[in-house]
């Protein structure tokens, strides 16, 4: 999905962006060549530092989990989140934080962990079965957290993604960074992806030991694409050729219209984002997008616009959204209630997924999360580096904190008798959440980097199993038809 107009050095921000608002949507055409990319700016280098830090200093040193959320109420661990953190200690290594010696010795404890870890079908004292992990584990034992924790195909490859991440970064002849790549291949062999075949070639989401396979299975456009491209690379238990096209089949209720953009919708914003952290989707396709005439990247910058365009439209009027305010997915909400909203009946929600009114998967109570705008800096840093900016400048004193920004507010619930699920009301401003999520600030650190040098899609560009599980779709293009990069990252 390319990208746009952008800042000259002598051109004004606001005029550009002006430019750009006004121009009509083209089907499966951009919207405008980019000709600069905008430089960013000392607020992206301190966001950039602060989720770092996220993952850094929470994580249990002994066992590498994460917390699922900071400050957290119960002591539970998202694997997706420690995928993420993966990838985290090399950019930390990048930019200066860390040392490579600190970032390969946490990451040696994770992988040891996750490879002696017990698997099993019993419903307690195991961190998974088939190869496949728990959503979520607790942060000292590792094992299930509890019995409404699901065996999860998507945080498993979102795991993995970190995993395969730190295989390919580290790849130096000692015989740490050696035992990082071996882990890295056992656990990701271990995988029996056919196990939640139940109705091949499509994979469900998970499975409880209490009751058995997940009846919903991933297909049509959302954030597990990496799920099929890892299972159909899987050097021990591949799924079908034919998954791809399964999953693909389903983008008949996904294409549109959605804010004046054509594209493949999906309400919140993560589905646009996660896969393309570890995954350079710029110039390759697969049979579909070859059809539509771009690409998966091209795709989410357009879902980035059509954010921005709801926002600035705000359908429900709800109070603070606008052309540098914008941004829903899943995150953090107030609590589940239906209240009066200017003389309206309005339902809210605690952590849900979100998206405008009229993009798949809609819903909608005035709970902007900024990392659906930051995370989203590659696909159109003209709209991103603008609402990042504002955000922060009206009202970083509520949402900015320790490790960046807030999980979400909400301007326009300011109802100081409700009880609260999370999060507080500040006077003269709505709700604000009081903690930060793992699996949304792992997207910010990641994009920013990627924004800034390709690092980990650089990276992630000489890892065969992705290579392998793109080629197995049938992606074509790009860099894909060259041989596997082998430049070394920065700092090398």
């Amino acid at each position: 999905m390319p990208r746009f107009l952008t800042v000259l050095a002598s051109a004004g921000l606001a005029t550009v962006l002006a430019a750009c608002s006004s121009l009509p949507a083209q089907p499966g055409r951009p919207v405008a060549e980019t000709v600069e990319r905008p430089a960013l700016t000392p607020l992206f280098e301190d966001l950039q530092a602060r989720t770092f830090r996220y993952f850094w200093e929470t994580a249990n040193e002994e066992n590498g989990l994460v917390p699922d959320r900071y400050p957290y109420d119960e002591p539970f661990s998202s694997i997706a989140a420690v995928g993420f953190a993966l990838t985290a200690y090399p950019i930390g290594v990048e930019r200066g934080w860390i040392t490579r010696e600190q970032a390969r010795d946490r990451t040696l404890t994770t992988m040891r962990f996750f490879r002696n870890a017990p698997q099993g079908p019993e419903p307690e004292g195991r961190a998974g079965h088939k190869g496949f992990f728990y959503h979520f584990l607790h942060l000292d034992t590792g094992h299930r957290y509890d019995s409404w924790v699901e065996l999860s195909s998507v945080d498993t490859a979102l795991l993995l993604g970190g995993m395969l991440f730190a295989q390919s970064y580290y790849d130096r002849d000692t015989p740490e960074e050696a035992e990082i790549r071996r882990l890295a291949d056992e656990i990701y062999a271990a995988v029996d992806w056919t196990f939640l075949q139940e109705r091949a070639p499509l994979i469900s989401m998970g499975w409880f030991p209490e009751s058995g396979i997940i009846a919903n299975d991933w297909k049509g456009y959302n954030e597990a694409m990496l799920v099929y491209l890892l299972a159909l690379a899987s050097p021990t238990h591949p799924i079908q050729p034919e998954a791809w096209q399964a999953w693909t089949d389903g983008y008949e209720h996904s294409w549109g219209l959605f804010q004046e953009q054509e594209h493949l919708g999906f309400g919140p914003h993560f589905g646009h984002q996660y896969s393309h952290v570890w995954v350079d989707f710029r110039g390759i396709q697969d049979r579909y997008m070859r059809e539509r005439g771009f690409d998966y990247f091209e795709n989410s910058r357009r879902a980035t616009y059509a954010q921005r365009a709801y926002a600035i439209a705000n359908p429900m009027r709800w109070t603070g959204y606008g052309e540098n305010v914008w941004g829903l997915t899943a995150s953090d909400g107030p609590q589940v209630s239906e209240l009066e909203f200017e003389g309206e009946p309005r339902k809210f929600r605690h952590y849900s997924a979100r998206g405008g009114v009229g993009f798949p998967d809609e819903f909608d109570d005035g709970t902007i999360a900024p990392t659906a705008a930051a995370a989203s800096l590659p696909f159109a840093p003209e709209i991103v580096i603008p609402a990042v900016e504002e955000m922060h400048r009206l009202y970083g004193a509520q949402i900015y904190s320790d490790y960046g920004f807030l999980d979400a507010f909400n301007k326009s619930f300011r109802y100081a008798d409700i009880p609260l699920k999370s999060g507080q009301i500040i006077p003269d401003f709505g709700w604000v959440a009081d903690q930060y999520i793992g699996i949304d600030q792992g997207p910010i650190l990641a994009m920013i980097e990627n924004y800034r040098n390709d690092f980990v899609w650089r990276v992630m560009r000489r890892n065969p199993h992705i290579r392998t599980g793109l080629e197995r779709a049938g992606f074509v293009g790009g860099w894909l038809q060259r041989p596997a990069d082998a430049a070394a990252p920065a700092g090398h």
